[in-house]
């Protein structure tokens, strides 16, 4: 059965004391609304439409090819906003789903089995059990049958006890919809066109009213404040923990563990505590993360072992660690570093946009940028590729074994040949030959009868 979906988005989010407009505040670092998106996106509906109001620009960027973005401008509610859809609808589509942009976690499933139980001739409603239901429209049965759901702000004392409570998500047949929301009127404490009156039309004329449970809190919590978005974020975070825990995957603490995008994994690999994974990742077999690091878009092979506080930033170049490899502590990798198998990157070095080839190593204290490293090398301390001349970015080109001594500067473009030397403390600002030794420094010279300067007294 054909479907139309809307996605309310139009709210300030004033609570969020923020200029950002709530639905776009980040969960698991995707935005709330994309969460959604995403979400229905496998329903396949025949439209997607999204209100929109506060940052609506902002808003309907995000949107982008997803859906139809219609405006309400100004927002007087629920109803008012769905009545802005009305000329968007596909009257071919028998049922129109209705979700919230603020409520990121909601389940396909669920959505489906919302959209199911309206059929194209049922208002459905789905609602969800709380301890604590303050905030939300309560729902009044009649025995099994729904009669009303109660906004808490109109709810009188009796009513707010009642904790089965309205989620804000419903799937109505659209014809029906298109009418219910033509007739809703704003006579109640906010002047404000409720959605949820449409329950009483519908029971007016005869149409079943259902509620569908949500399958737990978690997937229907909406955020309407920062602490909020931290309660769901941990709540999600934990979620995901449990889920890679049953396939395998090593946390020492579950509680210390965010994943911001999407994580692959091999067997028996182990994470320690405090790490941050986002965009794609993928980890081989038996590869080691040590606490405190951060790594985006990277793949990781089998047997490396990623040392504390190491940041791996592929961003859309991505960062390849090869098998056995060994990186950090206190290391930075950045878009398109390539690292072998075994290769050696120690503390406080960094690698940008350089291959360097299997056994090479760079142990501590030293710079790597436009640079082909060849296998063996051994990079020394304090020493850097000088690869940008204010304009323009040149490459290194380091061959096999060649021994590069500490605190050394080289120039590029440049070569050095295959088992060359450099002796610390040169600049190298010409190729250098194979096999033989490269010193490019200043004589020493000791000054006789030289004298420190001393300080005058006052």
């Amino acid at each position: 059965m054909a479907l139309n979906v809307v996605i309310m988005a139009a709210g300030k989010g004033t609570r969020m004391h923020s200029a950002t407009p709530k639905v776009l505040h980040k969960l698991a670092g995707r935005p709330l609304l994309q969460h959604v998106l995403d979400r229905v996106a496998p329903l396949a509906p025949a439209r997607c439409v999204v209100v929109t109001g506060h940052g609506a620009e902002r808003v309907e960027q995000l949107v982008g090819d997803a859906g139809t973005c219609v405006r309400q401008e100004p927002q007087l509610g629920t109803g008012h906003a769905v009545l802005q859809t009305v000329p968007a609808l596909d009257d071919a589509a028998d049922i129109t789903l209705i979700l919230n942009g603020d409520v990121p976690l909601i389940a396909t499933d669920t959505a489906a089995a919302l959209a199911a139980a309206c059929g194209g001739q049922r208002l459905a409603l789905l609602t969800v059990t709380l301890d604590d239901a303050t905030g939300y429209g309560r729902i009044v049965r009649d025995g099994e049958s729904v009669r009303a759901i109660v906004e808490h702000k109109d709810a009188t004392p009796e009513q707010r006890t009642l904790r089965e409570v309205y989620t804000g998500m419903m799937a109505a047949p659209t014809a029906m919809l298109k009418r219910w929301v033509a007739a809703l009127k704003n006579d109640n404490a906010q002047r404000e066109y409720y959605l949820t009156d449409i329950v009483a039309m519908a029971v007016a004329e005869g149409v079943a009213v259902v509620a569908t449970a949500a399958r737990d809190e978690t997937e229907v919590l909406g955020v309407n404040s920062p602490a909020q978005l931290a309660d769901l974020e941990r709540r999600l975070q934990r979620r995901q923990a449990d889920a890679y825990m049953s396939a395998g995957l090593r946390l020492a603490d579950p509680a210390r563990f965010d994943v911001r995008g999407a994580l692959r994994h091999g067997r028996d690999v182990e994470i320690d505590v405090n790490c941050v994974f986002e965009g794609e990742v993928e980890l081989g077999d038996d590869v080691r993360i040590g606490a405190n690091c951060v790594i985006r878009n990277a793949r990781i092979a089998a047997g490396a072992v990623i040392h504390p506080f190491t940041h791996i930033d592929g961003e859309a170049a991505g960062v390849q660690v090869g098998a056995g490899a060994l990186v950090g502590p206190f290391a930075r990798l950045r878009p398109g570093a390539v690292l072998g198998d075994e290769v050696h990157i120690g503390n406080f070095v960094e690698v940008k946009n350089a291959t360097l080839a299997k056994g090479a190593k760079a142990n501590h204290l030293a710079y790597l940028g436009d640079a082909t490293v060849g296998e063996r090398v051994n990079y020394g301390a304090g020493s850097i590729t000088a690869n940008y001349d204010g304009a323009n970015k040149h490459r290194t080109v380091i061959g096999n074994d060649v021994h590069v001594g500490s605190n050394c500067v080289l120039v590029a473009p440049i070569t050095i040949g295959e088992g060359a030397t450099i002796g610390g403390g040169s600049t190298i600002a010409k190729n250098a030959p194979a096999g033989q030794l490269t010193v490019a420094r200043a004589r020493q010279v000791t000054l006789a009868g030289w004298s420190r300067p001393t300080k005058k007294k006052p």
